[in-house]
């Protein structure tokens, strides 16, 4: 119990980051390429959801540009509540002060894995069913808490931003320094980093088979395991809370209490 605290505390180190940054990029890769086989659309890739929505503004196709729209608001939504909810634990100086979006992220993907052939059947303003804004907010939600984790150093729902510091520091590894430079103007990758941009989409990738396989032959009960492990993450933390929550409740309680025209 006490490893899988570390990982979602207010207590960070680069390796607590790494650790939860690989397992949160096999999630999103399973979630992304699983979600594509039922609505179509790559939930995490706000990239083409942008694209699609100024090149259908100029042709004109008013669905698709509200389906578009719906996907980056709902992703919006996500990274803005995380954003709520960490700096809500910081300020209560909890010790889950990540494991709340966790938390939310694991009861969403539960209702996506128990509900999900239904919320394909629920519409939304937005003309795409509901599956695809519950992936776009969960998307957002996971990206941002990890983004926060680590000062925005690592991002797990997709890949651009990875691929391109990969390609970056392999350019510095496969860089010829002529000799006779001094050691401070070489060029030298950062090797710890290379590492880590290198994981991250090798186990996205490889989270996408496995979700891709398991939506084809499961269907969605598939993300119920993914769902426990995160539940398994942030739990551990928030019950350490629990009696820091209780003491926070009673103020609030005996503050409402103490306010001008309260009746009981």
């Amino acid at each position: 119990m006490r490893r899988f605290r570390h990982l979602t505390d207010q207590h960070r180190t680069g390796t607590h980051n790494r650790r939860l940054g690989l397992l949160l990029a096999f999630n999103a890769g399973a979630i992304n390429a699983g979600g594509f086989l039922v609505v179509h659309l790559y939930t995490s890739h706000m990239t083409g959801f942008v694209s699609m929505l100024a090149d259908n503004l100029v042709l004109g196709n008013m669905v698709l540009v509200l389906g578009a729209l719906g996907a980056l608001l709902a992703f919006i939504s996500g990274a803005a509540t995380t954003a709520i909810l960490v700096n809500w634990a910081r300020q209560h100086r909890l010790h889950g002060t990540y494991a709340l979006p966790l938390l939310l992220v694991a009861l969403l993907m539960l209702v996506f894995g128990l509900l999900g052939a239904m919320t394909l059947n629920w519409h939304t303003p937005f003309a795409v069913p509901a599956t695809v804004l519950l992936l776009s907010f969960m998307m957002g939600l996971q990206n941002a808490t990890i983004s926060k984790m680590s000062s925005s150093e690592i991002r797990t729902t997709h890949m651009t931003g990875n691929a391109t510091d990969l390609g970056i520091e392999l350019g510095k590894l496969l860089y010829w320094n002529r000799s006779g430079k001094p050691p401070e103007q070489q060029v030298r990758a950062n090797r710890r980093r290379l590492g880590l941009y290198a994981s991250l989409v090798s186990i996205f990738l490889l989270g996408g088979v496995a979700g891709a396989a398991g939506f084809k032959h499961v269907g969605f009960v598939f993300v119920v395991p993914l769902a426990l492990v995160l539940f398994t993450l942030a739990l551990p933390p928030l019950w350490i809370d629990r009696a820091h929550l209780r003491v926070m409740l009673r103020r609030t309680d005996k503050s409402s209490a103490t306010q001008p025209g309260h009746s009981s």
